[in-house]
């Protein structure tokens, strides 16, 4: 049984769970400027949380292709009194904090943030795997080549699939050798990948097994969906629960998603399927 110890409360990963998305930016790709003042971002977290989200992401750096600097300040007045306000109202609530940053996370999980989620798996920030042992939280590493400014020329592979594990492979390695106890894989879907690279990492989505730790999958109303589509981010929503439906079959432990209600109800079928058997 996978679990993940979110200071001091275990969480049972045997039914998948969802991550909600709370991103205080005012530039992401889907829900820029929607979440920016403390009383709509308590008033998300309310609502995700009452639909069946587990987990909260709070994110105050958008990684979308392209997206500008955003200085560790900057970074830190979004993020910290988000969390601060949402842990006043719901203290139970595990609390992912979005940043690829050592000092975010350390001030994040210092006022209550229980899991670190970083876009980088410890590239950008050289110190961020020795500070995330030290904080004795869940650490959520993602694939990804470059910084968001640069990824989108970084999609040279020779097999997307192996390359990805291999890295994976080797992050665990050094987490491991770091002292973190739980670590959970993010296959970093539109990160430094082509379209049909996110297809294919999708269709090979059950061989992350072989890490024997949890993954998450973050396929929420990306652009693979809506450009094969031909439609728009706004309309994205039932290909990404198709979509989800297929990680979720292939193993996937935690999706995070912009729509909660839609994934627990996806799960939920699922589970039913799998009860059939």
């Amino acid at each position: 049984m996978q679990t993940l110890n979110c200071k001091g409360t275990l969480i049972d990963l045997s039914t998948p769970r969802v991550m909600g998305i709370i991103n205080v930016t005012p530039d992401s790709f889907y829900d820029g400027g929607k979440t920016v003042d403390l009383k709509q971002i308590l008033t998300q977290a309310e609502t995700m949380l009452k639909e069946g989200a587990t987990f909260l992401d709070i994110g105050g750096y958008s990684s979308r292709p392209g997206a500008d600097e955003v200085s560790e300040t900057e970074e830190l007045e979004r993020v910290l009194p988000a969390i601060e306000r949402i842990l006043k109202e719901f203290p139970e609530a595990p609390i992912s904090v979005d940043t690829f940053r050592s000092k975010v996370a350390r001030e994040a999980v210092a006022i209550g943030a229980a899991l670190v989620n970083d876009i980088s798996g410890g590239s950008m920030d050289t110190v961020m795997i020795s500070e995330a042992s030290k904080l004795k939280v869940p650490y959520i590493l993602m694939h990804m080549r470059g910084t968001p400014q640069t990824m989108t020329s970084l999609t040279n592979y020779d097999n997307i699939t192996k390359d990805v594990l291999k890295y994976f492979s080797e992050k665990i390695s050094l987490a491991r050798a770091a002292g973190i106890n739980d670590i959970v894989a993010d296959p970093g879907f539109g990160f430094a990948k082509t379209r049909e690279q996110n297809f294919e990492l999708l269709n090979n989505l059950e061989l992350f097994k072989q890490l024997d730790i949890p993954y998450l999958v973050g396929l929420s109303r990306k652009s693979m969906i809506y450009k094969t589509l031909e439609t728009t981010v706004d309309e994205a929503l039932n290909g990404t629960t198709a979509l989800h439906s297929v990680a979720l079959l292939k193993g996937a432990s935690i999706l995070r998603v912009h729509d909660v209600t839609e994934a627990v109800e996806c799960i939920k079928l699922l589970q039913h399927l799998n009860n059939s058997d």
